[in-house]
């Protein structure tokens, strides 16, 4: 993982600092490199520099690790959903809520490609489920019930343009921060159209 100073740095700092937080991290470069069901919690540990007890007290499966690290990175899309059911389903309101959604997938990054390479394991772990929550709970505060079908389908994928942007845009040599902006912008496009293009 780079050293680079951007806004992400002083929370990497802060989570190395953290028992818990290191074990979730080391883990989820493991499954990453090779694949969640070839990792072991005794190379977890290992990697860690640590015995497999001091690991046990904190976790006592892979999926525990998982599960917690799912937790801990999607409770600002939870914060998110709870703010957005308190507001009108203005434009602004959902504007707003697509330009907080963007920061929340991008601190989350690691854990949302986990889940894409390894979408077979997801569905078994409780996170497949938990995820799908998240997600019909995005959608509800983005989508008015009573649009018509056509701006209702355009908010939706407003949701879907930002998940596909984080993986597809990453193969195309485009600096991480333009694309971004590119897909925020594009996902900002759709929920305007679906409000009569205001």
């Amino acid at each position: 993982m780079g050293g680079t100073m951007d806004d992400t740095d002083g929370t990497k700092q802060r989570r190395r600092g953290n028992t818990r937080q290191r074990i979730q991290d080391i883990a989820l470069e493991l499954f990453a490199e090779q694949g969640y069901e070839k990792t072991s919690l005794r190379e977890i540990a290992e990697r860690l520099d640590v015995t497999k007890a001091a690991l046990y007290y904190h976790f006592k499966t892979k999926e525990e690790i998982i599960v917690s690290l799912f937790e801990d990175l999607t409770q600002p899309i939870e914060d998110l959903i709870e703010w957005g059911r308190q507001q009108p389903h203005t434009l602004e309101t959902k504007r707003e809520i697509l330009r907080r959604y963007n920061d929340t997938l991008t601190d989350a990054a690691p854990l949302f490609r986990f889940m894409q390479e390894n979408q077979a394991t997801v569905r078994d772990l409780r996170i497949g489920q938990m995820f799908k929550n998240r997600m019909l709970g995005m959608r509800d505060i983005i989508v008015d019930p009573d649009a018509d079908l056509v701006d209702q389908v355009r908010c939706v994928s407003a949701l879907f343009t930002m998940h596909a942007g984080m993986f597809v845009m990453r193969d195309m040599g485009v600096d991480p921060e333009d694309a971004r902006g590119a897909v925020l912008e594009v996902a900002i496009d759709l929920v305007t159209q679906a409000h009569g293009g205001a």
